[in-house]
């Protein structure tokens, strides 16, 4: 009987291998390369003890503590220790994303689009496909593990040892195949792609959440989140190797039930259904953007409540900044303060430009929606009728525009409530608006982006993420990893004014409006040419 379960499992995962050869590879080869370059680039910065001893004073921040995890091996602060500390939270971010959607598009949204059923047409078991896609993400991620972690023990840097090494990698591995297993347990429990997605991501969202919290105010905390396990590793310090153990138990455990919902539902189906519709559709949704906006209603709200309690948990650690630089002698021989501004205010723009990239996020996925769903032939059903597909595509982009502005300016609110809180001299609620609302335009040229690839190049409209991770790298390591000044000007969040440190100009607002505006016009004009999918 567990014979028949699992028939053909290998046959189906050499089939998501040839699926993914492209996508697959890139994924391992980014997140590794960039793994070693930054690994390089702290011995080069940091070459002297003292240089990385003030470095380890900054981690004491309640700020960073939020950001990166609690510091460890502070008191000699190799490149080894200062390396796992900063980074190792963040990769294992980036793999988790990684396991979220590959899984995704392999299961729930291969179900949804009816290759599974054809699948099971077939002589297979029936835990066949579940079983192929978590096997071959694990494999993915025990590579990109081994890959990592022998990648950085060759590099021959003196505070990096073999075990270190190796247990870096084993930590982002390990967060890869529990992230693989809870999008699998979500793709029974959700009924379709965006669902498994977004309740993965709901995960991951919440852990980091709980661990950024649970490491600045409460220990304890931060071990109900499998982050917080994994930051607990303390590579190349005292290299614990039990979270690693613990991250797969737990993720072991998840997979059975996984495969457990999978043998008693229905093919299709899923745990959480959907609510059945009313029989006669509002006025509202009768309308492009109506519809737009139904199908995306939750990913809104969800996004909303996220942006506040991201930018709520940023606003809360700037109380203690003031204080910790005051009474850190170390800091105050190499910190250069900018006359006339607060440290808050010089802290304001970083997070504020985290919290722009991020919040881009949202935006693109509401345009994008219309791609999606011209791939799965709803568009054809509208277009079918007294719809232009100016209107069409107007309403998505209205949705991304009006609700991607409301999440940031919710991140922002809540970023001001909880500094208000904390902070016996409050930063200005104008001062914080303005330091963010700079970034609108710089959002709005990654949508036109993807407004133009949806109207000329619909299959490369993945480009926009792309170039979105390599804003947020270029404009946020770009100074640590002292990368090149045009590659910097190549994102167009490099361009803001970092308020209130640098004066508002006009120019670059205009500017970066202005290309937004023609992307934005030559997209529309392609949408309008070119054959609909189908």
């Amino acid at each position: 009987m567990w014979k028949d379960l699992y028939h053909q499992t290998g046959v189906l995962a050499r089939l998501i291998i040839k699926r993914d050869r492209i996508r697959l590879p890139i994924w391992l080869t980014a997140i590794s390369f960039f793994t070693l370059l930054i690994a390089a680039a702290y011995t080069d910065l940091y070459q002297t003890e003292q240089e990385r001893q003030a470095i380890a004073e900054t981690m004491k921040n309640p700020a960073m503590i939020a950001m990166v995890g609690p510091g460890y091996g502070l008191d000699n602060y190799t490149a080894g220790a200062m390396f796992a500390h900063q980074m190792l939270l963040f990769s294992a971010v980036v793999v988790a994303i990684m396991s979220i959607l590959l899984v995704t598009r392999h299961t729930r949204a291969d179900e949804e689009e009816g290759r599974i059923e054809l699948i099971r047409s077939l002589p297979v078991g029936k835990l066949s496909n579940i079983t192929s896609s978590v096997l071959v993400m694990v494999g993915a991620n025990v590579l990109l593990a081994l890959i990592t972690g022998v990648g950085l023990y060759a590099l021959q840097i003196e505070s990096m040892d073999l075990q270190g090494s190796l247990l870096y990698g084993a930590a982002i591995g390990a967060t890869g195949i529990y992230f693989t297993s809870v999008t699998g347990l979500f793709a029974q429990v959700s009924e379709n792609s965006r669902g498994t997605i977004g309740l993965s991501f709901a995960v991951l969202g919440g852990a980091y959440l709980i661990r950024a919290v649970g490491d600045v105010s409460n220990e304890t905390l931060s071990w109900f989140s499998p982050l917080g396990w994994i930051v607990g590793t303390q590579a190349y310090v005292n290299n614990y190797w039990w979270p690693v153990i613990l991250t797969i138990g737990a993720a072991i455990l998840l997979l059975v039930l996984t495969l457990y919902l999978n043998t008693i539902r229905d093919l299709g189906a899923g745990f959480l259904q959907s609510r059945p519709g009313k029989k006669h559709a509002s006025r509202f949704l009768q309308s492009p953007f109506g519809l737009a906006f139904r199908l995306q209603r939750t990913g809104i709200i969800a996004w909303a409540i996220g942006m506040f309690i991201l930018g709520a948990s940023y606003g809360s650690v700037l109380g203690d900044l003031e204080y910790f630089f005051d009474s850190n002698e170390m800091m105050a021989e190499f910190l250069a303060p900018v006359e006339g501004f607060s440290l808050v205010e010089q802290f304001l723009p970083m997070l504020m430009l985290v919290i722009s990239i991020i919040c881009t996020v949202p935006a693109l996925l509401f345009v994008l929606k219309l791609k999606n769903e011209e791939k799965k032939n709803m568009t054809e059903h509208l277009l079918a009728r007294a719809v232009s597909r100016t209107r069409l595509m107007g309403s998505y982009l209205f949705v991304s525009i009006i609700f991607g502005t409301t999440v940031f300016v919710l991140a922002i609110i809540g970023l001001w409530s909880a500094a208000v809180s904390v902070m016996e001299e409050p930063v200005l609620f104008t001062s914080i608006v303005k330091a963010g609302i700079v970034y609108l335009p710089a959002m709005f040229v990654l949508i036109g982006l993807a407004v133009f690839l949806t109207g000329y190049f619909p299959k490369l409209t993945s480009l926009t993420w792309l170039y979105l991770g390599y804003s947020f790298f270029v404009v946020y390591l770009g100074g640590l990893l002292q990368l090149p000044t045009w590659m910097e000007k190549v994102s167009p969040f490099a361009h803001v004014p970092q308020f209130p440190v640098e004066e508002v100009t006009a120019l670059p607002i205009i500017l970066l409006t202005g290309i937004a505006g023609v992307l934005l016009f030559i997209g529309f004009l392609g949408y309008n040419k070119r054959d609909i999918e189908g």
